[in-house]
């Protein structure tokens, strides 16, 4: 049916009964689509958003099921691992040294470094440092020999019965040919009551 541009002058809005035919189909058609836009913006645009967020929960509670799953089904080795680091743990605690042995440390060291062959210069406790479930105790100590003798201490410190690091040192020639070395020795005691921060797969294995 071909348009007739003719029939849309003069029309008279207060008789829309008597318009013709095809302005009414054309006005219907113009009100339909005015009706749709609105119904888009006042009800499906917000439900769009609403699907969208819950869409995004969705996704957010399908990755932690799918994180808890994997933690539940490696259960049993987490409390396998967890029940070898409680034991490798307290073997490390039988190698740090208690408040009664400290000053024998003192004496320890002394024995491997005058035992590889090394002059003593100095060797005394530097102030004790706070962590959050230890203690580090530095010991600063400055010898001189040889690079041999010197690494030799080095082997000794680390047969100790009682963990002892060392760090920071500083190796100069003297006057007389021979090598100083300043190093910093460390032992460490584990606070009492204190309790270590639980790794996320140890914690979740005590669930």
């Amino acid at each position: 049916m071909k348009l007739d541009l003719s029939q849309f002058n003069d029309i008279d809005f207060e008789n829309i009964g008597g318009w013709p035919t095809q302005v009414k189909v054309v006005f219907a058609s113009f009100l339909a689509i005015l009706i749709f836009i609105a119904s888009y913006f006042l009800f499906i645009a917000d439900a769009i958003d609403v699907l969208t967020v819950e869409q995004d929960k969705e996704i957010t509670l399908r990755d932690d099921f799918k994180a808890k799953y994997q933690l539940a089904a490696n259960l049993k080795l987490y409390r396998e691992q967890l029940a070898v680091m409680e034991i490798q743990f307290a073997e490390l605690l039988k190698m740090l040294p208690s408040k009664n042995e400290m000053p024998g440390l003192l004496d320890d060291l002394t024995f491997v470094a005058t035992d590889s062959g090394l002059g003593i210069q100095s060797l005394e406790w530097q102030e004790e440092i706070q962590r959050d479930f230890y203690i580090e105790f530095p010991i600063s100590m400055a010898v001189s020999g040889d690079y041999h003798e010197m690494g030799q201490l080095v082997s000794g410190v680390a047969k100790l019965p009682r963990i002892v690091s060392l760090h920071d040192f500083v190796i100069q020639r003297n006057d007389q040919g021979m090598l100083n070395m300043q190093i910093l020795a460390k032992t460490y005691r584990f606070k009492e009551g204190a309790e270590l921060p639980p790794e996320k797969g140890a914690k979740g294995a005590k669930k």
